[in-house]
């Protein structure tokens, strides 16, 4: 038996589009992340738990992870029955890599149940092409983040390997994270965007993203804070996003140092140096923007761990 838990994660952080992420830890302690068990059995089983079991389909061949385990077979060439216990702790469609928590869990547990036969480039393409699998797109801002914990920048060479780097980022930083309590999917978000851009759009969001990777480098948190924009998907997902306009000016007059939209949405977050601040837009958000008893609002950090064996028998 190997149980792993995966943690909720923010993709683009704004600047970053497809290639900048960073994985979450809730600072009283609570969950916020995936746990999947998996023990021996003579067959594929899949039982679902956790609070957001109903976001998951009630068939065991539409659920991701049952096309994880095909893929997962598929490249080790033999099939390997497995009873799987899914505790789905984050909720789909909602911004915070829920996808990227069940993928990486699984593909870590299934790996090292069958002792390793993928390195950790060929699992990571893997679990990258899974994301692909539910989003119509491959991209890593959520899925490295998630399996290694931190801040990572995430480059796919044209042969296709990819380079994960490691960025620096502000410990005093606390990231008010808000999931309204409906859902966004990542491919209706993805489908908003244009096809084309302007050339002058992509060369400002590579200036923006070049000089937040140096702040961060050089720890200048002001200016890092004020690079965090994004030119490229935020002007046409915040018409997606409930209150985005009043949210923000909100999130100004507490006193953020920026905010914006986590990955596709409809979660919400803004980031504070100082507890109290961040305090204060929780109680706001509470009241004013959450839609049922689904939603939520916690203070993070960044989780420098990543994806955690918790029990191995």
């Amino acid at each position: 038996m190997i149980k792993i838990y995966a943690p909720a994660s923010i993709g683009n952080i704004n600047v970053g589009f497809d290639t900048l992420g960073i994985s979450l830890s809730r600072i009283d302690k609570g969950i916020l992340g995936d746990f999947v068990s998996i023990y021996s059995s003579k067959k594929f089983i899949l039982i679902n738990k956790g609070y957001f079991l109903d976001d998951l389909p009630k068939k065991s061949n539409e659920n991701i992870i049952f096309h994880c385990w095909l893929k997962f077979c598929n490249k080790i060439g033999k099939k390997i029955p497995l009873k799987i216990i899914l505790e789905k702790n984050i909720p789909v469609a909602s911004g915070l890599g829920s996808s990227a928590c069940s993928i990486v869990a699984f593909l870590k547990a299934i790996n090292l149940f069958c002792n390793n036969p993928l390195n950790d480039n060929d699992l990571l393409q893997l679990m990258g092409e899974s994301e692909g699998f539910l989003s119509g797109k491959i991209h890593y801002d959520n899925i490295a983040p998630c399996l290694l914990g931190g801040m990572k920048l995430v480059l796919v060479t044209d042969k296709n390997k990819l380079i994960i780097q490691n960025i620096p980022f502000f410990k005093n930083w606390f990231w008010v994270i808000a999931y309204p309590g409906i859902k966004l999917s990542t491919y209706c978000s993805r489908q908003i965007l244009p096809n084309l851009y302007k050339k002058s759009i992509f060369i400002k969001q590579n200036q923006y993203l070049a000089s937040f990777i140096h702040a961060c480098h050089t720890q200048q948190e002001i200016l890092a804070s004020k690079l965090m924009q994004d030119f490229i998907a935020e002007p046409y997902r915040k018409s997606l996003i409930p209150d985005f306009e009043k949210i923000s000016l909100i999130a100004k007059k507490f006193g953020a140092l920026n905010y914006g939209i986590s990955g596709s949405g409809p979660t919400l977050f803004s980031i504070f140096n100082n507890l109290n601040f961040a305090q204060n837009m929780v109680n706001w958000l509470k009241k004013n923007y959450l839609k049922n008893n689904k939603g939520f609002v916690y203070i993070c950090i960044i989780n420098k761990i990543g994806t955690q064996i918790m029990e191995t028998k």
